[in-house]
């Protein structure tokens, strides 16, 4: 780099409040956000010095899943909580959920630091303090190793992508909200060049990154990427080096298998070859920097409004949390529930597979397997013109069948 460019560089740094990590943030706790994470202390050695925030449900099921939600800068645990809506989605759908907090004595946007060499590698500094947390959930409520995940917006995006690539075995999934891919920066000013300019590279260079952060072989995280086209805080392109560099992990091709719509915003997705959904990136249409909001597959929105949480008329906890297949069933108060709720599960699978052979494959979806099991029909609303993506419509019939993971 030139000294003038050097020169010009160091000319930003009043200009970026503190910058310590990602992006030009306000403080963006929601005044009055109320949200039921309580405090865990004594999680471990908390190399990382981050503060751990959980929610567990009444009656959470045997060997129920985990979700890790990382905040943006400037943002808190219970803020991003409130507006994200996780813990109503925990409570709803039966699992648990654990979220990192950020310190200012860290960093002073409260930014994750997910370019720091001490704090990106297996074993060290704030990663090492998120998998403790993660040790210490599974210790207390008998998490199914098998299902935990994780997911964060922003900067709590980019130490997604960090988590994945250094932990790989423990994280069956992860969902990366305007982030940036694991291995691209090591200091500030690689930082800051990735947000902005978001620098092409060869899969295999990235993928290597991957690879090279564990000594772990496979299988590897799912994962689902999403950003908004309008973001000018993290440039969009680097939701394409996210897909980029996963599909050369999973050995997937570089063309999307399949391309449509949901709610309205572009979405591609690549399988493996069980059918399971591995590698999917939505676009979010004219969103600029933050998590999409929006009403669920069931029409019931979660998360409000707030700095960095948009409406953009697309939940992204909601089909996150489909994506992570954590929304097959309702939560029941208790055990005895369990057997109904199976025999509802059996007359699902049912229809879907009747659908199958139906004419109206569509109609008959959405009408039977759409919509939680435990949920009664709606009542009839004005009507509302959507397109239908009919390649996701015929993966969630399959997928209902028992054909499709």
């Amino acid at each position: 780099m030139s000294l003038a460019k050097n020169v010009e560089f160091l000319r930003q740094f009043p200009k970026l409040s503190g910058f310590n990590g990602l992006g030009i943030y306000g403080r963006s706790a929601l005044p009055g956000a109320s949200s039921p994470l309580v405090e865990i202390t004594g999680f471990g050695t908390n190399p990382g010095a981050l503060k751990m925030f959980a929610y567990v449900p009444d009656a959470l099921p045997r060997a129920s899943a985990l979700v890790v939600v990382l905040h943006g800068c400037g943002q808190t645990a219970s803020g991003y909580d409130f507006g994200t809506g996780w813990s109503t989605l925990a409570k709803r759908y039966g699992f648990a959920l654990v979220m990192a907090e950020q310190q200012a004595s860290n960093n002073a946007n409260t930014c994750f630091n997910w370019f720091n060499p001490g704090d990106i590698a297996r074993g060290r500094g704030e990663a090492a303090s998120v998998r403790q947390m993660v040790a210490r959930m599974v210790a207390d409520h008998a998490i199914d190793s098998r299902r935990i995940f994780i997911t964060g917006l922003s900067a709590g995006g980019a130490m997604t992508s960090v988590m994945l690539a250094t932990y790989p075995e423990v994280f069956a999934g992860g969902a990366v909200i305007a982030g940036l891919p694991y291995g691209i920066a090591s200091n500030v000013r690689e930082a800051l060049g990735g947000m902005m300019q978001s620098t092409s590279r060869p899969a295999g260079k990235l993928g290597d990154f991957v690879r090279k952060a564990s000594k772990h072989r496979g299988p590897w995280p799912k994962v689902s990427v999403w950003h908004g086209s309008a973001d000018r805080t993290v440039n969009p392109a680097n939701a394409d080096e996210i897909v980029k560099q996963w599909l050369d992990v999973h050995g997937l091709p570089a063309a999307p298998m399949s391309s449509g719509e949901v709610d309205g915003h572009p979405r591609d997705v690549w399988w493996n070859a069980d059918g399971e959904t591995i590698v999917e990136s939505y676009t979010i249409t004219d969103m600029a920097h933050g998590t999409p909001l929006g009403l669920a597959g069931n029409d019931e929105p979660y998360g409000a409004e707030g700095a960095f949480l948009i409406e953009a008329g697309i939940s992204s906890s909601y089909h996150i949390a489909n994506f992570f297949g954590l929304t097959e069933r309702v939560s029941q108060p208790n055990e005895a529930a369990a057997p109904d709720i199976a025999k509802r599960a059996q007359v699902v699978r049912s229809a879907a597979t009747e659908s199958l052979q139906s004419s109206d494959l569509a109609a008959t979806l959405w009408s039977r397997s759409h919509k939680p099991v435990s949920q009664p029909t709606p009542a009839p609303r004005a009507p509302k013109r959507r397109r239908i993506d009919v390649s996701a419509v015929i993966t969630r019939a399959l997928t209902a069948a028992g054909l499709m993971k």
